[in-house]
């Protein structure tokens, strides 16, 4: 029995072998390893956001944003059991976007696609900037444009040897994040309960949850607030199902990483916060001013605390760099290869590297760190907001995907359909509502929340129109051919 995975040309074309010892020139290359999946499946859902910004969503809702983590974890769980689906019986390196082509039309492909495109690569210009700032803070002699530079060169070059070399930094990078949050959560349990030796915590066990206005010290609809706070951090649970089109089993893989979300989510995430909010009150100042687990940390008494964290945000800063150029580079190559982008980001080197795709995808990156320098409050600002909702969009894109590709799945190969949505389809609307709910209290939150949502509305609307126009012409063509 052949065991390599076979690559498809989204779309309906024919596919191309994905061979892990070589590639024709025009295909993918199956060079990940179960245990480069595995852990990128494991640290995929965990951010730099994570570790920097859950200081701001504990001091708005307080104990309650457990409960807000609790909500968008729900979410993310039952949109990865979605994607799951599609993606155990079809891998594919378009992943969603492929599935939306094939499921609501070229137009659906063609919009998602290029939106979650456009995320990544200005997502790479933020991290850019954040492991810049504190590989200064280390060594200023060399500048802060210096660092970026250095950094995106660095991935750079790691993503365009080969999808092996992406998959070994990743194993390492996600593996530090996971070592260091398990280690969090372990000590920061023994000093909940005062059984650590030498830690200065008095172990107050679950009081602090209680202990300074109750559960909800800011009301219930401080949950909402939280939702919005923190859904952003868990961008990137959705990497691994594009990764597994590279990888040596897809099926098993994408199967594992569906299986495995609940309990990532649970520890990772609640867990963590959880370990926060039980070793200091919500409302400590700390919390805000030297972040959510540099102030745990600190009141256990770990020496250099601060220091630590900067380590452990670095390798995360790091590997949302490598996994964002590896993401827009195979997006970029899955449009190329549905003839919706320029057809060279569908071409690969004898590695099986779409060189033409990463390059594109950095050079754009390149000049939004550029803007972030030069221009930060105006163009980067209208770069950062009008991608800002794009996360939400893509999960509202499957949800509905996944309501019509059942069925297509069904007729055409049932026997692959070896993860299913539970409860379909009332939980897969469910889950719609409730993103289009969390997109329309952005809008009635008003702020940068509201921008983000009329920004990336717009953008997408601009997107929509053109792969319409596209769409439209092709048709047209194809009717003037048979004449």
């Amino acid at each position: 029995m052949n065991t390599q995975p076979t690559l498809a040309k989204e779309g309906g074309n024919t596919g191309t072998t994905g061979d892990s010892q070589q590639s024709d020139g025009n295909g993918l290359k199956a060079g990940l390893k179960n245990r480069h999946l595995s852990m990128i499946a494991i640290g995929g859902v965990i951010g730099a956001g994570l570790f920097v910004g859950s200081g701001s969503g504990i001091a708005a809702a307080g104990p309650a944003i457990l409960l807000s983590y609790a909500l968008v974890g729900a979410m993310v769980v039952f949109v990865m059991r979605m994607l799951g689906e599609m993606a155990a019986a079809r891998p594919s390196s378009g992943s969603f976007s492929a599935y939306a082509d094939q499921a609501l039309g070229r137009w659906a492909g063609f919009t998602i696609g290029w939106l979650y495109w456009f995320f990544w690569v200005v997502v790479l210009a933020v991290e850019a900037t954040a492991g810049a700032k504190i590989l200064e803070s280390w060594i200023p002699a060399v500048p802060q444009w210096g660092w970026a530079l250095i950094v995106m060169v660095v991935l750079t070059a790691t993503n365009l040897a080969s999808v092996s070399s992406y998959g070994e930094f990743e194993f390492w990078f996600a593996g530090i994040k996971v070592v260091a949050i398990a280690a969090f959560v372990v000590v920061g349990l023994l000093a909940v309960f005062g059984v650590l030796p030498g830690s200065d915590n008095p172990g107050a066990g679950f009081a602090h949850l209680t202990d300074s206005g109750g559960f909800f010290p800011m009301g219930a609809g401080a949950i909402l607030t939280g939702v919005l706070m923190v859904v952003f951090s868990f961008m990137g649970s959705e990497i691994v199902t594009l990764a597994a089109g590279e990888s040596e089993d897809p099926q098993r893989a994408v199967t594992k990483a569906t299986n495995s979300v609940i309990w990532r989510i649970g520890v990772f995430y609640l867990g963590s916060i959880f370990v926060v909010l039980t070793l200091l009150p919500w409302n400590d100042k700390s919390i805000v001013d030297k972040g959510s687990y540099v102030a745990a940390l600190d009141s256990i008494g770990i020496p250099h605390a601060g220091q630590v964290m900067n380590v452990i945000v670095l390798t995360a800063v790091l590997s949302c760099l490598n996994s964002g150029l590896y993401t827009a580079s195979r997006m970029a190559f899955s449009l190329g290869q549905r003839g919706d982008a320029p057809k060279a980001f569908a071409r690969t080197n004898a590695r099986g590297v779409p060189t033409t795709a990463i390059l594109a995808s950095v050079a754009f990156g390149f000049v939004a760190v550029f803007f972030n320098y030069k221009w930060p409050d105006t163009v980067f600002a209208f770069l950062l907001n009008s991608s800002g909702a794009v996360a939400l969009f893509v999960w509202l894109v499957i949800c509905v995907t996944q309501l019509r590709m059942r069925g297509i799945i069904q007729r055409e190969s049932p026997e692959k359909l070896v993860v299913k949505m539970w409860l379909f389809p009332y939980l897969t609307w469910a889950t719609a509502a409730m993103i289009v709910f969390v997109l329309g209290y952005m809008v009635y939150d008003g702020g940068s929340n509201r921008e983000q949502v009329v920004l990336s509305l717009l953008v997408a609307a601009l997107v929509l129109a053109i792969g319409l126009v596209k769409d439209r012409i092709q048709k047209s063509s194809s009717e003037l051919e048979k004449i």
